[in-house]
Formats: C-alpha cells, sequence, structure tokens
C-alpha cells in the first residue's frame, strides 16, 4: 500500500533535509516546501548522495514554493497531506534591530501553516520548537532539571529576539491547537481532536551534514569556527547537545505514535557541555585535523562588555558562565533507545564538513 503524503516545510534546513531522507527511507511519500524553486535540483542531488537512491521518482519527492510569510502556495502545498513537519523557522547570525523581524515570521508562519493544515484536513502536524522555548530567561534556577513542563518566560525582555520567537511561536500553535481543534494547551493532553500537534523541542543540533551549500546552523558553524581556527579563545558557554539524526527520527515518532499527540519533546543527548569540553573532543578524536581548535578561555566579563556595542556578542552575552541541568527522558522513551553520545555527534558534524570540502 502507498504510504501517506507528508509535508516538510523549510526543506533546505539542516533538520529538514534528514526528516526528508529518514522519511523517504521509510518509504513515505514527502512535499516540500521551499520559498523559491530554484535549489530544488540541488536538493534533490544531495539526498540522493546522502542514501535515498537515484531512482527516487517525483511521486515520492515533489517540491512546491510557499513563503512563511505570505499566504500563497500554502493551501496547494498542504493538499492530500496526511502529516504536516513544520520544520521552517528564521534564525539569525546577529540579533536584529527590530526582534519582530524575528517574532512575526516565527508566530505568523506557525499559524498561517496550521490554517492550511486544518482546512485540508490534515491528521497531526509536527511543530519544530527548541529548548530556546523552554530553558531562557534572567532568573537563575540552580539545581534546577528543565524538562517540557518549562517555558521561557516571554514577558522577560532580557531573553534573546529568536528565544522569543520560538517561544511565541510555539504558544501560539497550542493555543491554535486549544481554540480551532479541541485540544488541550501546552502539551497537557487530550481527548479527541479534529487535527492534532505534537512539539519537538532540541537543544543545539549536530551531526552530518547533507548540503554543503545550505547556510549551517548555529552549532554546525561553531564547529567550523573551531576547526578553521576562527575562534582563538572559546566563551564560558555551555551547550546542550544533540544528534541530527535523532532529531529527526524523534520527528518521524512523534507524527506516529497515539501517545505524542498533544505532547511536547526536549531532546538532549546527556548534560549540557562547555564550549571548551566541546574543543578537547574535536582535539583528541581528530588529532591533527582538530590542530587549529583552541581551548583557551575567553574572559566572559570582557564578552559581556562587548554585547553592549556588538549584536552577535549579544546571542551569547545573558548565557556566559551559566549552567543547567536538562532531562530528555521522555524523548528518549519515545524514541525506543539512547540518543547518539554528544562526542559521536561533534566528531559527525566534524567529519563531514571536511568530507564535503566546507573545511
Amino acid at each position: 500500500m502507498t504510504k501517506p503524503l507528508v509535508l516538510v516545510t523549510g526543506g533546505s534546513g539542516f533538520i529538514a533535509l534528514h526528516v526528508i531522507l529518514q522519511l523517504l527511507q521509510s518509504d513515505y511519500r514527502v512535499r516540500v516546501t521551499l520559498r523559491t524553486l530554484t535549489r530544488e535540483q540541488q536538493l534533490r542531488d544531495a539526498l540522493i548522495a546522502a542514501g535515498i537512491g537515484a531512482d527516487v521518482s517525483t511521486s515520492s519527492l515533489s517540491f512546491v514554493a510557499a513563503d512563511l510569510t505570505h499566504d500563497a502556495g500554502w493551501d496547494a502545498a498542504v493538499a492530500g497531506c496526511t502529516y504536516v513537519m513544520h520544520v521552517a523557522s528564521p534564525f539569525p547570525s546577529a540579533a536584529p534591530r527590530n526582534e519582530d523581524d524575528l517574532i512575526v515570521p516565527a508566530r505568523e508562519g506557525t499559524l498561517r501553516v496550521l490554517r492550511a493544515a486544518k482546512a485540508a484536513g490534515v491528521k497531526r502536524v509536527v511543530v519544530t520548537s527548541s529548548f530556546a522555548a523552554i530553558g531562557y530567561g534572567s532568573v537563575d534556577k540552580p539545581g534546577h532539571v528543565y524538562t517540557e513542563a518549562d517555558w521561557t518566560p516571554v514577558d522577560d525582555m532580557t531573553v534573546p529576539a529568536y528565544q522569543r520567537s520560538k517561544t511565541l511561536a510555539e504558544r501560539a500553535a497550542w493555543d491554535f491547537i486549544s481554540e480551532e481543534c479541541g485540544g488541550k494547551k501546552e502539551g497537557g493532553g487530550g481527548g479527541e481532536m479534529e487535527m492534532e500537534l505534537s512539539v519537538v523541542c532540541p537543544v543545539a543540533v549536530m551531526g552530518p551534514i547533507i548540503d554543503k551549500e545550505a547556510r549551517l546552523s548555529t552549532s554546525t558553524e561553531l564547529v567550523k569556527r573551531m576547526l578553521s581556527g576562527g575562534m582563538p579563545a572559546v566563551p564560558r558557554l555551555q551547550l546542550g547537545i544533540v544528534d541530527v539524526r535523532d532529531v529527526a527520527q524523534v520527528h518521524l515518532k512523534a507524527m506516529l505514535e497515539p501517545q505524542a499527540a498533544d505532547q511536547r519533546y526536549l531532546c538532549v543527548a546527556g548534560q549540557q557541555m562547555w564550549l571548551r569540553e566541546i574543543a578537547g573532543v574535536l582535539k583528541e578524536r581528530l588529532g591533527e585535523k582538530a590542530r587549529s581548535v583552541s581551548q583557551m578561555q575567553a574572559p566572559s566579563f570582557l564578552l559581556k562588555l562587548a554585547a553592549y556595542v556588538s549584536a552577535t556578542a549579544r546571542l551569547v552575552g545573558s548565557e556566559l558562565d551559566r549552567e543547567k541541568v536538562v532531562c530528555g527522558g521522555k524523548a528518549t522513551a519515545l524514541l525506543g533507545r539512547e540518543f547518539i553520545t554528544r562526542e559521536d555527534s561533534i566528531v559527525a558534524t566534524a567529519e563531514s564538513l571536511f568530507e564535503l570540502g566546507m573545511l
């Protein structure tokens, strides 16, 4: 029997490409949205190289033009789909001058996708959110264990624009399901719904890169900068890490498993790592290839001063020296196995950068 049709939004993104790959490998038909179709053949070629097989037909993989900031194209994009993976979301390389440049497209784009999906009779939407919607804010919580029950406070104006955008977009999605589809808010569990929602909240995502022409995610860009010598000193900053292959698998499980309806899943492999520890993994596992990686610690007070004048420094300034404890047990249970280790994911990122000639 022909498997259902799944829409994946933002198909050129790091996570989205792995979601598409795993869907195709599981014999689903996949329709992919791009802002323009100019990169369609390039993405097909990248997916073929990643393992979908050169004989994949247009009936199995198709592309449509749709932009989160416009209504045009979305009705056609969702037509005939049983499931929607809403992965697309803007991510800044520096703090924007106007936070609405991030917040409005993230929130309104999510609602645009949900409205179109509901009108088309989609069974379940899986939204890619982030730990950004869970574990940020100006108040330190020593000893607190962050889980899916936590939310980044949107009324805390010290929270950077990206974290606010992800939080507001996810809250808008839960409100839509509650008000328009008969569900309960914020992953509270519910009964029969017109359309179901599941949300995946990964920490920093690493792992093998599929498309070398795509814009790198912030976490893969971090590894590239370390390996290229572009980070002579590392900030005292922690990151949670999860492998993109596991994140994609959680998306598929969240799409299919009955118990995943109306739930959030925080994806993290182990506890957070200091950037200096990440640099240490690269040097230990890659040897001479990591000769340009520095483990020198950057003084936090200088970076905090730089945040007053540098938009890039402001992205990390509020998180310097902060330690957080996270728990991804719920997502691990859904996956049915342990996540790929942090160290293996870091090394896979680095190896793919070398293999694709990006270093």
